[in-house]
């Protein structure tokens, strides 16, 4: 999915990959890219709250807000962000 709004605070052009679609979805919740010390990572809202400043990204029915520091760096939201990846989403 790629988002193509044009609305502030939207992405523009960054890809959420299927199997992180379906983790988004599965999970029934947003989720937040932001910095850790091994790189961008994906956490729930509950565990890294959203930013006024940060991009959205929707998926489904739930946004995943990328940090501003995070989105000069990446162009897709991938299974290598996810902390621990389940095979059997």
């Amino acid at each position: 999915m790629q988002s193509d709004v044009g609305e502030p605070g939207r992405s523009r052009g960054i890809y959420v990959t299927e199997d992180v679609r379906s983790y988004v979805l599965q999970r029934k919740r947003d989720f937040r890219v932001s910095t850790s010390c091994s790189g961008p990572i994906l956490l729930p809202v509950s565990v890294k709250p959203p930013k006024a400043t940060d991009l959205q990204v929707p998926v489904g029915d739930y946004t995943v807000y990328i940090s501003k520091y995070q989105a000069r760096y990446i162009d897709s939201i991938h299974r290598g962000m996810i902390p621990i990846f389940y095979e059997d989403f």
